[in-house]
């Protein structure tokens, strides 16, 4: 609400009330920006991680792409602006969607909105906010468009931080930007990513100074549960064709490569390890 507030009352950007609703709340749209596309803001009660149905056939609303402006909480509570794709790896679907299933995202926007955070002005605030790109974890999995998780952390003193929002906000809108600019260059190698860790540092490295941008990240501890139907998903779910599965090679144990090796040799990509790059 602390982000959705800063869009509303933004002295930069216009947004109006349309005459049209979703789940019940207005809509409001983004004024003299855009000729060929639009931005809309919308709101829902349901908690976005458990949000099953967009019910775009009760709305106007019909998007080409959702970022779910969300906070974040994490158990050390760092302050911290955070991007993923969404998606459960292993049974545990207690955060939302369903076991084994991934919703559809774009690498590009994924990559677009980890580097328009980067490039917003920090306050002195918050100078202590890191900027990750995470792994893909919790829901939704089911909804029929590409989505990612936009979200500020970690606690309630963080979500309240007015500045915070505001550049979460800011970040938003340049997200689109910078989509629309990397869609039309098409100048990134498109990849899938394994192995690391929760903040996948390496793969952050690459979508942050290389023409790498990733949709799907399967951290190193949920590899041996992948299979070849999750890894098709994983290829299908991404709405630009893929190009390398990219492996943190450091990231993984023996064990861990011998299950995850033969799986990726059955798909005709090839494969590249992150250091290649």
């Amino acid at each position: 609400m602390n982000i959705r507030e800063k869009f509303l009352n933004s002295k930069v950007y216009n947004f109006e009330e349309t005459d049209f609703s979703w789940h019940k709340h207005p809509v409001f749209k983004l004024k003299g920006i855009f000729k060929e596309n639009e931005i809309l803001i919308g709101l829902t009660k349901e908690p976005l991680i458990f949000l099953n149905d967009l019910k775009l056939d009760e709305s106007e609303l019909n998007p080409d792409l959702l970022i779910f402006a969300s906070r974040h909480t994490s158990k050390t509570a760092r302050p911290a602006f955070l991007v993923h794709t969404t998606g459960n790896w292993g049974e545990d679907a207690d955060f939302g969607g369903n076991s084994q299933d991934l919703s559809k995202t774009s690498a590009l926007l994924h990559k677009a909105g980890f580097v328009s955070l980067i490039e917003q002005e920090f306050s002195p605030q918050l100078a202590e906010f890191s900027i990750d790109v995470e792994v893909t974890h919790h829901g939704p999995t089911i909804l029929e468009k590409p989505l990612i998780f936009m979200e500020l952390g970690s606690s309630k003193e963080e979500w309240n931080i007015n500045d915070a929002g505001k550049l979460l906000s800011n970040g938003i809108i340049n997200t689109i930007f910078k989509y629309l600019d990397l869609a039309e260059k098409k100048s990134d190698n498109i990849c899938l990513g394994f192995g690391g860790t929760h903040y996948a540092p390496n793969f952050n490295r690459l979508i942050k100074s290389k023409n790498v941008a990733i949709s799907f990240i399967c951290p190193k501890y949920y590899v041996q549960q992948l299979n070849k139907d999750l890894i098709s998903k994983m290829i299908n779910n991404t709405l630009e064709k893929v190009d390398y599965f990219l492996i943190d090679w450091k990231g993984l144990n023996s064990s861990q490569k011998l299950h995850l090796i033969p799986l990726l040799e059955e798909f005709e990509i090839p494969i590249k390890k992150t250091k290649e790059f």
